[in-house]
């Protein structure tokens, strides 16, 4: 929610020729990359903390101090108890796998592979799930940002046929069909499908189970909660470009772009109501406008890390 992801958005976008920078964004980021957090937990996070900061200057002005700040922070995070995305080991596994992406050091995968060994010994064989520790609750959650979803696809970065048997058998578990339509609690079909088609088996079961999911946010029509990724109109749209990344059919494409017509709308309408755009990347007009550029592309997964 904060400037590091308006800087790796704009650097996205700029990368694209989609947006020329009038101005250089590293001081800023350096000014503002050791944060008085209240306690090593917020700093390992990677949404909320520390690493997400580094990771975004790490691409911008890699920096052997910087580097080796990053591998304190995710190894600090591997066995972390939350068991999800938004603080957990799953965000600083994807930083990991980022950042051994970005360079090809052998270490970045180690640290990975370390975070990924805990995660799937904490897997419950019963649930199918994990068990997350968040805000002072114990419960398991099948969405990408605190629960199931994410923990997956954290793991889908190198994911084996256990993997990808045990995320068919969970998904499948706790699907509510009705009508035609599928959805999972909370209400998280667009975060399954957009974190977890790329993962699904080939079978027609677990295939039409995704379609019915999509089909959802489709006949609920864009959020009026706004444009934004976290819990908007951009975010549901993504679901709609993971199935055609799956399927190759063009109604998906088709989909996902009225979806973002409907946001840029949204955001016009914001601005005028507020007399200013929302300057964050999940919340505000940043994800949005990558969002769009996916759909210009014809295709794009969420922005993570």
């Amino acid at each position: 929610m904060g400037g590091a992801g308006v800087v790796r958005a704009l650097d996205s976008l700029q990368s694209r020729g989609l947006a020329e920078l009038r101005r250089a964004h590293v001081p800023y980021l350096q000014m503002h990359y050791e944060p008085d957090f209240p306690d090593e937990d917020h700093e390992r996070s990677l949404w909320m903390g520390e690493t997400g900061i580094r990771l975004v200057l790490q691409r911008l002005s890699p920096s052997q101090e910087n580097a080796d700040r990053l591998v304190q922070l995710i190894a600090g995070n591997a066995e972390d108890e939350r068991c999800e995305l938004m603080w957990g080991s799953p965000g600083t596994m994807l930083a990991a796998a980022a950042m051994h992406d970005l360079t090809g050091e052998a270490r970045w995968l180690e640290l990975w592979r370390d975070s990924a060994a805990w995660l799937r010994n904490e897997w419950d064989q019963q649930t199918g799930l994990w068990t997350q520790h968040l805000y002072g609750i114990v419960d398991q959650f099948i969405g990408p940002a605190h629960g199931f979803a994410g923990c997956v696809l954290a793991l889908s970065q190198d994911a084996d046929e256990v993997v990808h048997r045990r995320t068919a058998e969970s998904t499948a578990r706790y699907a509510v069909l009705e009508n035609g339509l599928a959805n999972w609690p909370s209400r998280t079909s667009v975060g399954v499908i957009a974190s977890l088609a790329h993962l699904a088996p080939e079978d027609d079961g677990h295939g039409r189970l995704l379609l019915a999911g999509g089909e959802l946010p489709w006949r609920a029509g864009p959020l009026s909660k706004g444009a934004n990724l976290c819990h908007g109109t951009s975010g549901n749209g993504y679901a709609f470009l993971a199935l055609f990344e799956r399927t190759r059919d063009e109604m998906w494409l088709e989909r996902a772009r009225a979806f973002a017509m409907q946001s840029v709308a949204q955001v016009a309408r914001a601005r005028a109501k507020f007399g200013r755009g929302r300057y964050s990347l999940w919340t505000g007009d940043l994800g949005t406008a990558l969002y769009l550029a996916d759909c210009l592309a014809g295709g794009g997964t969420v922005p993570l890390p």
